[in-house]
């Protein structure tokens, strides 16, 4: 069957609902909406129906048909119906915490629109406007509140169109009580506030004249860092909201703290005095100044002027750090500066060797210094020694001269210290030179040099393997007495002056006179032939003995020390002198007690028998005493003249022997004489004779010559 359409209208500006009476036997419809050449068909199940993908206000014919297994009926007696108009499109925003600006487009067909605003929570009343126009503003509203906002058209008919929901939330009001919280040691700031409502974040902006910092948070706070130092930052905040931003909050201003000076300089302006200067620096109210030096000990000054003064000791290592402070704080930690001072300098120095040519001079360690520096001056030239030790040895000095010895002490960064003190010290004296040795005696030499030095004392020694002598002067000359003879010296002089002692002279070689032998002994060996001999004298190496009388002299020169000296004439007093001398030549002339030479040999010795057991023995006169001596195997004989007779009787000699007799002067002093000559002769028992021998001084036979009684020898 053919369904009847009971009635089509429009609700939505898209679509039309159809209601029919149903029709036995259909199992569904098909519903046809037509606008001209085209149409647009919806199969349904029942009524009611509705066509939808239409165009807002527009006139459609509608026809329905029933469907079942066996086909379609034919279409229903159409009707008309209209679509509503099309909902206006919203565009909406909160330019203001309090207000919302709704706006649209223009709706075809449409006569008039009408719109509702109320909070989404169902809080408070609903507002509601009718307008020709295509834009609304609502105002007292809540701010960062959620509204729902509804919109449709209507025709001139007064029908309404379709519904146009929007939800918008006002934008939030700006937050209240900003705080800022500044951390000097980081240079970051905390920015805290009370919420407001219906802010989804919270936007900071910190403005400096040189840079702009911004932090967001959902949170009531957010952190500010890389904040620069020395800055003044304008700080406020902005609630922020799917609506828009807030008005900023009234600007907080926030003083960093200043910056670390710069341009710092150090000086030592005197031994001491440490001065420390630095730039101004932005926001900085004071400064405070710390030194600490590398023994630990830190001092500071608090200033709000750009120097300060401190107290410094040498050779330490400053460590220096300046920091300005404000409100804020203090400074971040600008450059560490170290500045070492000059080192010290030496002031125990002191001469621990002095000699002609050197000076060594010692000292101790003084803090800082790395190396020293020694300077002598003598206003002539500069000797100068470099060393890392605390010693120097100065050396190719001048003797006698005074030298400004000055120590000074050197430092890599700092260099020399030029405000050391300076010593005098003076070198020990020259080495005189020795110009002649003078002998004033045998045991006096005069020593003669040139004086080369300013108050001087003069030792000069003469040393020799018996020992050493000395004289001291301050002139150029000096005596040595007492010297031995026979000696040899090395003979040298040295300067000594409160500087020290000079190196000793070239020595100069001195021989002194050899010595006399202290015996000499003078024994007559023969008649004319006299021994000398003596002690040997020290330094002699050759002798000269002379005898001397006015009849004549004697002389032997000899490498012994004794000399047979011959052509002595008896009964004679000589003098005895002894020449000795040295390997160079040198000779002292030695004399002695004088020596007398014996008296003469009696001559013309005869011997007369007296009787069988007696004999005179006759000699020609001579001067002095006399003794006879017989020598025999049977005894020994002695007879000693009177005095002024020259001749002597032996009696009582025994017979039958052979006898030697000796005629001989009597020594003053010492033993018999044993060099005159002696007579040898036998004497016969009775009826032997007496004989005369041939030689004398050798065995020979004695002749008796008839009867008588005299005997001659040959």
């Amino acid at each position: 069957q053919i369904p009847v359409i009971d009635q089509a209208y429009s609700k939505l500006s898209n679509s039309i609902t159809v209601e029919w009476v149903a029709v036995p036997g259909a199992t569904s419809y098909l519903l046809t909406a037509q606008d001209g050449d085209s149409s647009i068909e919806t199969i349904v199940i029942n009524s009611p129906g509705t066509v939808t993908g239409l165009k807002a206000a527009t006139l459609y014919k509608i026809t329905i048909r029933s469907i079942n297994s066996g086909g379609r009926s034919l279409p229903s007696p159409s009707k008309t119906a209209k679509t509503v108009l099309a909902a206006p499109v919203l565009s909406v925003s909160s330019p203001s915490y309090d207000s919302i600006v709704v706006s649209w487009g223009t709706v075809y067909m449409a006569a008039g629109f009408s719109v509702s605003i109320m909070r989404s929570d169902g809080l408070g009343s609903m507002m509601k406007e009718n307008t020709t126009h295509t834009s609304l503003v609502f105002t007292s509203l809540d701010p960062g509140t959620l509204y729902t906002i509804k919109a449709h058209a209507w025709n001139v008919n007064g029908i309404p169109g379709d519904d146009f929901t929007y939800n918008q939330i006002t934008s939030p009001r700006a937050p209240s009580d900003v705080q800022v919280a500044f951390d000097s040691g980081t240079l970051r700031a905390t920015v805290s506030w009370i919420p407001t409502e219906g802010t989804l974040n919270y936007s900071v902006t910190a403005c400096s004249e040189a840079s702009k910092l911004n932090c967001s948070t959902s949170s009531t706070s957010c952190p500010l860092s890389s904040l620069q130092c020395g800055s003044e930052y304008s700080v406020y905040v902005v609630a922020n909201n799917s609506a828009g931003s807030s008005k900023p909050t009234d600007a907080v201003s926030l003083k960093t703290v200043p910056c670390a000076p710069r341009s710092i300089t150090i000086e030592e302006d005197n031994p001491g005095k440490l001065s420390v200067s630095w730039s101004n620096v932005d926001l900085g109210d004071y400064y405070v100044v710390f030194v600490k030096s590398d023994d630990g000990l830190e001092v500071h000054c608090n200033t709000s002027h750009t120097q300060c003064h401190f107290q410094s000791d040498c050779g330490f290592t400053y460590f220096i750090s300046v920091f300005a402070y404000n409100k804020a704080g203090q400074s971040p930690l600008g450059d560490i500066f170290n500045y070492t001072t000059s080192p010290c300098c030496p002031s125990d120095f002191y001469p621990v060797f002095v000699s002609s040519d050197t000076v060594e001079i010692v000292w101790s360690p003084v803090r800082g210094a790395e190396m020293y520096e020694t300077k002598a001056v003598d206003g002539v030239g500069v000797v100068l020694c470099h060393d890392t030790a605390t010693i120097c040895i100065l050396s190719a000095l001048q003797c006698n001269t005074q030298y400004n010895i000055t120590v000074y002490s050197y430092s890599e960064i700092r260099g020399t210290n030029t405000s050391c003190v300076s010593k005098y010290v003076a070198t020990a004296p020259c080495s005189p030179e020795i110009k002649n040795i003078s002998q004033d005696d045998l045991s006096i030499i005069r020593v003669h040099w040139q004086a080369n030095n300013d108050d001087a004392v003069y030792t000069v020694t003469a040393r020799g393997e018996v020992g050493l002598w000395h004289c001291t002067s301050s002139g150029n000359s000096c005596s040595i007495t007492g010297l031995p003879c026979g000696s040899v010296f090395s003979v040298s002089a040295v300067a000594i002056t409160t500087a020290g002692q000079s190196l000793p002279s070239y020595s100069v070689p001195l021989e002194t006179a050899p010595c006399c032998p202290n015996d000499l002994t003078v024994t007559q060996v023969m008649q004319s032939i006299t021994n000398i001999s003596w002690s040997v004298g020290a330094g002699a190496r050759t002798y000269i003995t002379i005898l001397e009388s006015p009849k004549g002299q004697a002389k032997c020169h000899t490498l012994q020390n004794h000399c047979l000296l011959g052509c002595i004439t008896c009964g004679t007093n000589y003098t005895v002198s002894l020449k000795v001398i040295t390997e160079t030549g040198l000779a002292s002339y030695c004399t002695y007690q004088g020596y007398s030479s014996s008296a003469c040999c009696p001559s013309g010795v005869k011997l007369y028998r007296l009787g069988n057991n007696g004999i005179r023995i006759y000699w020609q006169a001579s001067a002095g005493l006399i003794s006879t001596d017989l020598y025999g195997s049977k005894g020994n004989f002695t007879c000693t003249p009177t005095s002024g007779l020259s001749y002597c009787d032996v009696t009582e000699i025994p017979c039958g022997d052979v006898y030697t007799v000796v005629v001989s002067p009597v020594p003053v002093k010492g033993s018999k004489l044993t060099f005159c000559p002696k007579k040898i002769y036998s004497v016969t028992c009775s009826g032997s004779s007496v004989g005369m021998g041939t030689r004398m001084l050798s065995v020979f036979h004695l002749h008796e010559y008839g009867g008588s009684s005299e005997i001659c020898f040959s």
